[in-house]
């Protein structure tokens, strides 16, 4: 055995990994550490060979082992150490092994890839402190640290009432999440509109993680997606801890974190409600690296939930209010021309007539209907009779000022709210829109022609007296022969 391993001879260990190739790499790498080293190709292998000799460390190797298969098996391993060593090399990209693991009993872990004088330090170091599973490698967490996570939790809830915005949410939750003891930075990826977004960060200035990962602006596509746990979680849905920089194989990378003051990487994937990928990710950026305990794994789980929580919150905001625009479109939009309908156009007239009076502004209003509309449809038929409608209402839309209002007031019948506008430009409008209705070619019915009534709004005139006015001027022009516009009378 080597001396400088500091190591002890009469130490027996027992290695477990499905790969034998891993095995053989132990135990190369690992050669005169141990009185004793026997490999095992799963739990079933290291259980038999603990019966017949027991071993003072059990080594849970989990490169290539599936959390969904194995975990009940290696865990049980777990249990019936009955707190004696065991240590867990987990991958820096499949962290989630560690929570899951520790509910079964007390455990040390390292990240991994390791490489083989890595794996042999690590192990020196652990037996010269006598594998203590709550002291070198997974900490209790003393009453001070508990307060501080009880804290942050705190924050995280408050950050709640914001969750109506996703956006201003995620700042307040960043926020609060640099509160963690020992983190520099926190950042919130959330996946919408076909990528991955950087809602929000908070914590080192000048460290913008959109310009230190994204390709062409956009995060799925970045070359450090595999490396960076943040991007990593949020595409696999896997929990991701990166101890040390260097392990993720990508050094400008690691360098340029370091000059920001981060040491450790974590990725926390936000669990969707439903089944699929997740909805994103937690990354936190360490000034240090840092063992986790229980209680710690345990906190970041429940954060992610809370804001998984959050962003659903946020996102059903944009749900209802996309279905109340929704509601509200079709409560006041004519289906057929997609103008305001004869309603929401009362609606709109009373409040143009309450702004016109309390300016002292003029108003008028242009009533029309097609010519022998009746006729249309019973010589052409109803679809004819739809595109004339559509034909107008479009040939009058692109005549009119953004500012003025067009409404299908029923049936043939359409009316121009024109704020703004005297009688006399009423006139002059009213006749662009009888011409420019009268050239345009409809195919099944050739040309079609209307009749217009115009109003200007009088003192103290109500919207109904205006409207009975504007259709009584517009029989006029009915019975002046069509195709004609009529002034209302005072």
């Amino acid at each position: 055995m080597h001396q400088e391993d500091g190591a002890r001879e009469d130490f027996t260990c027992v290695f477990v990994n499905p790969v034998g190739q891993r095995r053989a790499d132990f135990q190369h790498g690992c050669d005169g550490m141990f009185a004793n080293l026997r490999v095992a190709a799963g739990a079933e292998q290291a259980r038999a060979l603990l019966a017949r000799e027991p071993a003072d460390l059990l080594v849970l190797d989990l490169e290539r082992c599936d959390l969904a298969i194995d975990l009940a098996a290696l865990g049980a391993l777990v249990a019936e150490r009955a707190g004696a060593p065991v240590l867990v090399l987990c991958p820096f990209t499949n962290a989630r092994w560690l929570p899951a693991l520790m509910a079964f009993g007390p455990l040390d872990y390292a990240i991994g890839p390791l490489r083989a004088q890595q794996t042999r330090a690590l192990l020196a170091a652990r037996m010269r402190a006598g594998f203590s599973v709550s002291a070198p490698g997974v900490p209790t967490p003393s009453e001070t640290e508990l307060r501080t996570l009880l804290a942050v939790r705190s924050a995280c809830q408050q950050a709640l009432a914001d969750a109506d915005d996703s956006v201003r949410y995620a700042e307040r939750l960043c926020a609060a999440l640099a509160g963690w003891p020992g983190v520099v930075h926190a950042a919130l990826f959330q996946h919408r509109d076909g990528d991955l977004h950087l809602e929000a960060e908070q914590g080192v200035e000048g460290l913008h993680l959109m310009a230190l990962l994204a390709h062409d602006g956009r995060l799925l596509q970045s070359p450090l997606r595999h490396a960076f746990p943040g991007l990593l979680a949020a595409a696999t849905g896997e929990f991701t801890l990166l101890d040390t920089l260097d392990k993720a194989g990508e050094p400008a990378l690691a360098a340029r974190l370091d000059t920001f003051g981060a040491r450790m990487v974590v990725g926390v994937p936000i669990p969707a409600p439903g089944p699929g990928g997740p909805m994103g990710a937690l990354c936190l950026l360490f000034g240090h690296a840092q063992p986790f305990s229980p209680a710690q794994l345990q906190a970041l789980d429940d954060l992610a939930r809370l804001a998984a929580h959050g962003l659903r919150m946020a996102e059903i905001t944009r749900e209802n209010e996309a279905l109340l625009a929704r509601i509200t479109h079709l409560a006041t939009t004519d289906a057929l021309t997609d103008l305001a309908n004869r309603r929401h156009g009362e609606s709109l007239l009373e409040q143009e007539i309450k702004r016109a009076r309390r300016y002292r502004l003029p108003l008028a209003l242009i009533l029309f209907d097609i010519d022998r509309f009746s006729q249309i449809n019973d010589t052409f038929g109803h679809p004819v009779g739809d595109l004339v409608l559509r034909t107008v209402a479009d040939t009058a839309r692109a005549l009119l000022r953004s500012s003025d209002v067009l409404v299908r007031s029923g049936g043939e019948e359409f009316q121009v709210i024109a704020s703004h506008t005297s009688a006399i430009d009423a006139l002059k409008m009213a006749e662009k829109l009888r011409a420019a209705i009268e050239q345009v070619e409809i195919p099944g019915c050739d040309h079609v022609t209307i009749s217009l009534g115009v109003a200007q709004l009088g003192e103290g005139e109500s919207g109904d007296s205006m409207a009975v006015r504007t259709h009584a001027a517009l029989a006029r022009a009915k019975r002046a022969g069509r195709n004609c516009i009529e002034l209302a009378m005072s």
